[in-house]
């Protein structure tokens, strides 16, 4: 079990990319050309793997964003004393392909526009990566599913809590068939108020570009469920409601009212959410220094009015094997993490993170802690529960981005795990986000295959089945 979380990993798929994308750079004998669209604090990770810590395979020979003073900072960023990627403007995407003509496009821009530059990219005979959310709504998923059938060709979605260490033995022991068939998840994730906050100041707020956070952030959890039970959604129930970051909140906490940012807020002193976008130097560089070439402001109150996602959302999803999700998101917690537990037909595992570390650029967890503190239980059915010795690794979220990063940028190997996430993964974890803010909407329950035609299952590792014989348990 040790030795198994050192593997990397191939991108396994019917039809389209068949291996990674490093083997197919040294298949064809010359470094790997990439683009990258949008150039925020987020593309700082792969704009840093294939200049700095893979760049014997890959090549960057374009960024393209909205903004050109964080393009110079990009550009300083990637290759301070040596060769110096072409800049575009958004505007000039395509012109940018056709100059250059890369192999792959990495789309880190804000989620609503995710869309847009994947299927321009795929039309072109490229092949695309993207940040997770893949998109934020099922009419634009149609669109990209429509663009990777019409093109014959899969794309990467990046899933780093995938590649985590203790969750990939969470997916270990739920392969192995510890607990037998797994009938039921309950899982709860906790942000705090500083990370969980910070979606309130920024773009996220605004649910037309990021889905909302039953889009953005459950993104993540929505995918670790489907991949750990190998299983596709099918039925959403949800209930969401913002309550803490509003107008009358801020006076409950006596400020005499919300104010439009916080580098301005006149009641800076008194409001314990304020963030200093000059003291950090990155956010400095990005955003503070740039806001005159767009008007986009990385600091705004996270008490205003206009602000459009949920706070507090619970939702209930049945899945195709028969298994149920039981699922909370808090954006105003006391901690910061998980709890999570699977019930099956042979006992239970209750896996927790909380998370310790830096969890937010420009804001620090204030937890204490250095690293996340996780724990695994497994509780056969009327046995004693065992403490298992949780397994571990390096870097950001938990070791996960190095393990990804390197079979994306680096050596793939054959992973049992089916890890490597194509357009069907991206589109399942986003479609059960997108079906819980019609919920929201309409308090009525949605049917996923009737937000998107054509959706094929992902390539999902083996699971254990329903018909297995199940032992007796044990005499109480």
């Amino acid at each position: 079990m040790s030795d198994s979380i050192n593997r990397r990993t191939v991108l396994k798929s019917a039809g389209g990319m068949a291996v990674g994308l490093a083997a197919t750079t040294y298949a064809a004998g010359r470094k790997r050309k990439f683009v990258n669209v949008g150039v925020g604090s987020r593309s700082r990770m792969y704009l840093t793997a294939i200049t700095k810590t893979f760049p014997q395979g890959n090549e960057l020979v374009g960024i393209c964003d909205t903004n050109p003073g964080r393009m110079d900072v990009a550009e300083q960023f990637v290759t301070p004393n040596g060769a110096k990627p072409k800049k575009y403007l958004a505007k000039d995407f395509d012109k940018m392909l056709k100059d250059l003509k890369p192999d792959c496009v990495i789309v880190t821009c804000p989620d609503g526009f995710h869309h847009d530059y994947i299927i321009r990219s795929l039309d072109a005979g490229l092949d695309v990566v993207t940040e997770k959310p893949l998109t934020t709504t099922p009419e634009k998923a149609q669109q990209i599913l429509d663009a990777c059938k019409r093109n014959d060709r899969h794309l990467r979605v990046l899933f780093n809590y995938r590649y985590s260490p203790p969750r990939t033995q969470v997916k270990d022991l739920l392969m192995s068939g510890a607990i037998g068939d797994i009938m039921s998840v309950d899982f709860h994730w906790l942000l705090n108020t500083v990370h969980g906050a910070d979606y309130f100041r920024r773009w996220h707020s605004q649910k037309a570009v990021s889905g909302g956070l039953m889009v953005h952030k459950a993104t993540h959890h929505f995918d670790l469920v489907n991949w750990w039970l190998g299983s596709d959604p099918e039925i959403v129930q949800a209930y969401g409601k913002r309550e803490f970051y509003t107008p009358k909140m801020a006076k409950r906490m006596g400020l005499t009212s919300h104010h439009e940012r916080c580098r301005t807020c006149p009641e800076k002193d008194k409001c314990t959410f304020f963030l200093d976008i000059t003291a950090d130097k990155n956010f400095k560089l990005l955003y503070a220094d740039n806001e005159q070439h767009d008007g986009y402001f990385r600091d705004r109150c996270v008490f205003r009015p206009d602000i459009d996602i949920e706070d507090t959302m619970n939702v209930i999803v049945k899945y195709k094997t028969g298994a149920t999700l039981s699922y909370s998101l808090n954006a105003f917690n006391a901690w910061e993490g998980y709890t999570v537990a699977f019930n099956g037909t042979k006992g239970r595992i209750e896996h927790r993170i909380v998370e310790g570390s830096q969890v937010s650029a420009g804001a620090a967890n204030y937890q204490g802690e250095d690293s996340d503190a996780v724990t695994t239980y497994l509780i056969p059915l009327r046995g004693k529960p065992q403490k298992l010795d949780v397994w571990t690794g390096t870097g950001g979220h938990g070791g996960g981005d190095n393990l990804m990063l390197t079979e994306l940028f680096g050596t793939s190997e054959p992973d049992k795990y089916k890890r490597a996430a194509d357009e069907r993964s991206g589109l399942y974890s986003i479609l059960i986000g997108a079906a819980a803010n019609r919920c929201f909407e309409t308090g009525n329950s949605v049917r996923i295959d009737d937000l998107v035609k054509g959706l094929s299952s992902p390539v999902f590792a083996p699971m254990p089945t329903r018909n297995d014989p199940v032992p007796m348990p044990v005499k109480a």
